[in-house]
């Protein structure tokens, strides 16, 4: 068979004594009803091998497909077998295959089906009981029976969700779940999906969009199955009074329409959940269907506290505000509704965005307690992005402009060329004169520049200058961008570096640590800031709370712990270089720096972090601190 025709067969085979016209099957299959025909014959000779089987044509109306479960079972298998399978595929299928069904699967089954060595299936039973348990799921293995699934529906569903994290090389790439659904079940559910946006007016993400499809699909199966989610009374009751309720109406009838089965009310309100859940895309719309005062406060008070952590006026940030409330709003009905997400940038969040990341997390502690709501790591992630975002628009509008001289050696019509096509191209740039390469020296007595821009090299200059064309051409651009970047980051290095050194005493410096997990790690530098004076004593213990819910390993073999500002009395580092590299969340590290910032230095706070993050990005860098043999080796390295 071809891909068309194994599609037509499944097409007949999900139908189960449901009449399919001629003219339906050909708009599916997106071919000529002619073609639909000639491929009906081609199966007929393939019902042969099935006893049960009969391709029953009812002229006017249209094609049925009558069979037995057991050999319709089987020919669900023989399609799947005639299907190349990869390990990835396999592996998926294995886990698929174990929660969805209602009975307990051998590895003699397994190795006969995939054709592969049982220890090969052994080890990928193993690999998905440890990520089931993730999902509080549980691989059962009992002799002679086999092996089952033992948990709640609602965490079946949400492993469904998410099976391909169990691929996470891959995750990336596509949602290797809409896989295991056939074509036009993910046509019909899109179709109902789209219709549900444009009758009231609502955006979701491209994300948001793909999860709801995932769980409508999961929703059918399992329904399929007599698989049903169960709600608390109490809990229907509050869900029927929301708009989303009443938006699902339409879009139930357009599934059992289709599909024809009927959804329990159990149903209704577990989709309805997820809409709730389901990010919005942020407009006017959004914000007035999300409006409340838990929200609003909520949001104010996070970003009171990352305002004051950070010494940044996130309250003037209008932008931040409105993106903060639309996100917030689906975070708090994910974590109420149990519907956790995975982020695939939080390994990148945390090695760019270090210190914010850290803020973020600390801000999170404290809305925690007061507003009952434990945000995980993977969602504060997004979070950092937000007020990131709101870092370089604030410090873009506050900016200085950089005072810059032109010196041109082909007359003032060519210097009034450049200073024109500067003026259009930057406009953070402000040109104080244009003048001769003679007359430099006299200008720079009286007034001071950042740098110049000379379309002739210059000798004995001490200002930084870069040389280009006075036609400004697309290298020129390019070169003058590149100057720019290298001045900030040069000028930001300075900074940064005269930070740091002065922070980490030698007596708070220890070589050829010993541990074999982060929290002892932990343990001795927070219990050394301590007896010198610089912490409170729980601040080691808030640190390792801080540890166990978000790893602070920011890449390069470098990890970041700390604790609460409120808790320190005089800011300091703490280093730890460890004789060998321990395991810190999901990386390898060999060099610790343990934070301890009064709520008074955060400026030196954030300064401090950027430098440990550039050393993370210099290998052979980190491999310099790590080798030092002396205390006073690792500290000269480090200045």
């Amino acid at each position: 068979m071809n891909d068309r025709q194994k599609e037509l067969l499944r097409i007949l085979l999900v139908q189960k004594k449901e009449t399919v016209n001629i003219m339906s099957l050909a708009s599916q299959l997106e071919c000529a009803e002619k073609t639909v025909r000639n491929d009906l014959k081609k199966l007929e000779e393939i019902l042969v091998d099935f006893p049960s089987a009969t391709l029953i044509r009812k002229p006017g109306i249209g094609i049925m497909l009558e069979v037995g479960e057991a050999d319709r079972a089987a020919m669900f298998d023989r399609l799947l077998a005639t299907e190349p399978k990869t390990t990835e595929d396999r592996f998926l299928e294995i886990a698929y295959h174990l929660l969805v069904s209602d009975k307990a699967v051998t590895i003699q089954d397994l190795t006969k089906h995939y054709y592969v060595a049982k220890g090969t299936i052994k080890k990928e039973l193993d690999q998905i009981a440890t990520w089931l348990n993730g999902f509080d799921l549980e691989l059962i293995s009992k002799p002679r029976l086999g092996n089952y699934v033992e948990g709640t529906e609602f965490n079946k569903r949400s492993a469904i969700a998410h099976l391909s994290e169990l691929l996470p090389t891959l995750a990336l790439e596509k949602n290797y779940v809409l896989d295991l659904f056939l074509p036009y079940e993910i046509t019909t559910v899109k179709k109902a999906l789209r219709d549900l946006q444009q009758h009231h007016a609502i955006a979701f993400t491209d994300g948001a969009m793909e999860s709801l499809l995932v769980h409508a699909l999961i929703m059918i199966k399992r329904t399929r199955q007599k698989s049903p989610v169960y709600v608390p009374e109490e809990e229907k009751e509050a869900v029927c009074g929301y708009k989303e309720y009443n938006m699902t109406s339409t879009f139930f009838e357009q599934l059992e329409s289709v599909f024809r089965i009927t959804f329990p009310e159990d149903e209704r309100i577990y989709f309805t959940w997820h809409l709730i859940s389901g990010k919005k895309k942020e407009d006017e719309a959004a914000l007035a269907t999300i409006a409340d005062d838990f929200l609003n406060n909520l949001v104010a008070d996070l970003t009171t506290k990352l305002s004051k952590l950070t010494l940044t006026s996130f309250e003037s940030d209008a932008v931040l505000t409105r993106g903060l409330a639309v996100h917030i709003h689906s975070v708090i009905n994910r974590i109420k509704y149990g519907f956790p997400i995975t982020n695939p940038l939080l390994a990148d969040v945390k090695k760019m965005y270090p210190y914010m990341f850290n803020m973020v997390m600390i801000a999170l502690d404290e809305i925690r307690e007061k507003y009952d709501l434990d945000v995980p790591e993977d969602e504060a992630a997004y979070l950092v992005l937000h007020f990131q975002a709101a870092i370089e628009r604030l410090e873009g509008t506050r900016e200085q402009e950089k005072k810059t001289l032109i010196v041109c050696h082909m007359g003032v019509g060519t210097s009034y060329l450049l200073e024109a096509k500067v003026k259009q191209y930057y406009q953070d740039i402000t040109i104080l004169a244009c003048v001769g390469q003679g007359d430099v020296d006299d200008f720079l007595e009286k007034t001071a520049v950042d740098f110049i821009i000379s379309t002739v090299p210059l000798d004995r200059i001490h200002v930084p200058h870069v040389v280009i064309s006075p036609l400004l051409e697309a290298k020129d651009k390019e070169n003058l961008n590149q100057f720019m970047k290298q001045l900030e980051q040069k000028k930001a290095g300075s900074q940064d570096a005269a930070q740091l050194a002065p922070l980490i005493r030698g007596d708070l410096v220890f070589l050829g640590v010993d541990k074999e997990h982060p929290y002892q790690v932990v343990e001795l530098l927070g219990q050394a800031l301590f007896q010198k004076g610089f912490v409170t004593e729980s601040f080691t213990h808030h640190a390792i709370m801080r540890e166990s819910k978000s790893a602070t390993s920011i890449g390069g073999g470098v990890a970041i712990p700390h604790g609460s500002p409120s808790m320190v009395h005089q800011s300091a580092i703490a280093v730890a270089v460890l004789k060998e590299p321990i395991e810190w969340g999901t990386e390898f590290v060999s060099l610790v720096f343990m934070l301890a910032f009064s709520k008074e230095d955060q400026r030196l706070n954030r300064a401090a972090v950027s430098q440990i993050a550039t050393i993370c990005e210099h290998p052979s860098y980190v491999q310099s601190l790590v080798a030092a043999d002396r205390v006073k080796d690792f500290l000269d390295n480090l200045s």
